[in-house]
């Protein structure tokens, strides 16, 4: 179906000319699915973007190599001499992209069903209502509830993983030979992820696609998977069935994708991360490394008995935050939507307690009412002695220091107008934990190197670092006034897995340096298991299940947790043998 080679992609920048992808070489059989994996900055995107011929030039170009594609309609054509007219009738029609972010791919004024019915009137001879027609039955082939509705929606007014199921049926509506779906599932919830690979493994079998999956995390590879192709600064550094990288991989990049993802059938002191197995590539096995971090249940029981014979520092009793649903013209309260419903819940100094649950299940609003960023509606939260929800402006600023939170997006919650050294030297100076300017630039340099920065970051500004490094600026100023206790609210969701495993053992450094409390909240429940003492689960505002991390990983009580437990994918090799199994008995066809 899909044969690349040769492929060198590079881009011009200011200091010189970048070469974003080196020598690629892969091919993809019919009907079959083709897994690349990487971290941010491997090549994984600007290779699918080569094959669409969407690579923008300048300041792209590229370099050398030939893409050979089986053509329904012109037969088999190196897709980088076509002219661009004849690009155009192959790319949406024979070649789709599913992008990363649907909300940025989708455009904002119209609504998700006209930007469907465009996509199939711009490749097929069709009137417009009998594509209106087909876009609603895409829409019930991608099981998106109540099509209609959707189909006059604005992308605003849908969910993530409704926005991700309405770019998969655009992607799908001209019926493509070959689908490409460039990290469709990064910022979805475990239970959307598995609907959506379901979704997709199900429409390939339908109608016969061959499937390019570009992941970073290996765990969803192995869901979905036939072949992977690994790659690393722009090259393939390894490539096999789905099987054999799992089972025995060879390249030490490959090992340490692999290792730092948190496993759910041990308990760990730190992940390992990719510089373990840079640093001695020949020596180190995934297996070796996961056993020289595991700790014994004992141990871990031990420290549970330690942490409960403390007296909590933080108390949350019958927490409710109810936001009103108004209506007519003068804004009557006609109901209240009950976003946290009477959650209850103790944190001893130095525990992790995780909250995890869907997006919509209150974890956050649980999050920012604790620290009165959203005002409790009802209930009572005691931190050091003091009823927060009782306090004066004034008093909760005193408080405020020993008190933060991670936000989810560094991005947006860095001030992009200020360097990192005047974001981490304020609080500094406000909090009077500096005396003057120069100490407070002094204590700053050190906070960025305890988080893995150097000093010359202290000069920078937020949009001049990685998704990973403006995490640890985060975090690096939620250590600055020297709290006791931080809310981490979903703060490693977006980050490549590899990237990830370095910020949660920070987390868990810095928590045994200063005896620190953590909040954890995240919708993937294999992280929140590694980083949490105990854990909830939260639904529809209310805790379904509490409890230590283990006994409800080991033995779920309530159907909501067995469905997250079971939704997450598990690197296992028996799963993906299973797996593997499960898409050829679904194959209609003999491939090619």
């Amino acid at each position: 179906m899909l044969e690349v080679q040769g492929l060198s992609v590079s881009f011009r920048t200011r200091s010189g000319k970048i070469k974003a992808i080196d020598q690629v070489s892969f091919s993809l059989p019919r009907g079959q699915t083709l897994g690349i994996v990487g971290e941010s900055g491997s090549g994984k995107s600007v290779t699918s973007l080569a094959i669409m011929r969407l690579i923008p030039s300048p300041p792209g170009e590229i370099e050398s190599g030939a893409i050979w594609f089986d053509s329904p309609s012109l037969g088999r054509v190196n897709l980088l001499t076509l002219s661009e007219k004849q690009m155009q009738h192959v790319r949406g029609n024979e070649i789709a992209m599913i992008f990363q972010e649907p909300m940025t791919s989708l455009n904002p004024v119209f609504t998700c069903g006209d930007q469907v019915v465009e996509a199939i009137r711009l490749h097929q001879k069709v009137s417009k209502k009998e594509a209106e027609e087909r876009t609603l039955a895409l829409f019930e082939e991608v099981k998106l509830p109540n099509p209609r509705r959707i189909f006059a929606a604005y992308p605003h007014q849908l969910s993530g993983g409704q926005k991700q199921r309405v770019m998969i049926a655009m992607a799908i509506s001209c019926e493509p030979a070959l689908l490409i779906a460039d990290e469709p599932t990064t910022a979805l919830d475990v239970t959307v992820q598995k609907t959506i690979l379901d979704l997709l493994l199900e429409l390939q079998a339908r109608h016969g696609m061959s499937l390019i999956f570009i992941s970073h995390d290996l765990g969803v590879i192995g869901e979905i998977c036939d072949e992977v192709l690994v790659m690393y600064k722009g090259k393939v550094v390894e490539q096999g069935e789905v099987q054999e990288i799992f089972a025995a991989p060879k390249e030490a990049y490959t090992k340490g994708l692999i290792a730092c993802r948190p496993p759910l059938d041990r308990r760990l002191h730190r992940l390992p991360t990719l510089a373990d197995f840079l640093k001695a590539p020949d020596k180190l096995t995934v297996e070796e490394a996961l056993q020289a971090e595991s700790i014994s249940e004992e141990a871990y029981r031990q420290r549970q008995q330690k942490l409960a014979e403390q007296p909590p520092l933080l108390t949350v009793e019958e927490l409710r935050v109810y936001f009103p649903v108004t209506k007519g013209l003068f804004a009557r309260v006609v109901d209240y939507v009950r976003a946290v419903d009477g959650v209850s819940f103790t944190v001893y100094p130095g525990e992790t307690v995780g909250l995890v649950g869907e997006s919509g299940s209150g974890k956050t609003t649980t999050g920012r009412a604790i620290l009165r960023l959203i005002e409790p509606t009802g209930g009572r939260v005691t931190f050091m002695g003091y009823d927060i929800t009782r306090l004066s402006a004034t008093e909760l600023r005193s408080l405020r220091r020993h008190m933060q939170i991670i936000f989810q997006d560094p991005y947006s919650s860095l001030n992009p107008r200020l360097t990192v050294g005047a974001t981490l030297t304020e609080p500094l100076l406000f909090h009077r934990i500096a005396a003057h300017p120069k100490e407070a630039k002094e204590r700053a340099i050190l906070l960025l190197e305890q988080v893995g920065l150097e000093a010359d970051h202290f000069y920078r500004y937020p949009h001049e670092f990685s998704g990973g490094q403006r995490q640890r600026i985060a975090i690096a100023r939620a250590l600055a006034v020297q709290p006791k206790f931080i809310v981490c609210d979903e703060s490693v969701s977006a980050l490549d897995v590899s990237v990830q495993a370095q910020v949660l053992n920070l987390l868990l450094d810095l928590q045994e340096k200063y005896g620190l409390s953590y909040i954890f909240i995240s919708h993937d429940l294999s992280v929140v298991k590694f980083m949490s003492d105990r854990l909830l689960v939260m639904h529809q505002g209310k805790v379904v299940e509490s409890g230590y991390s283990e006994d409800i990983y080991r033995s779920p009580q309530h159907p909501y947790t067995q469905k997250l437990i079971e939704a997450i994918p598990k690197g296992r090799m028996e799963d993906i043998e299973a797996a593997v199994r499960r898409r050829r008995q679904s194959r209609p066809l003999p491939i090619s």
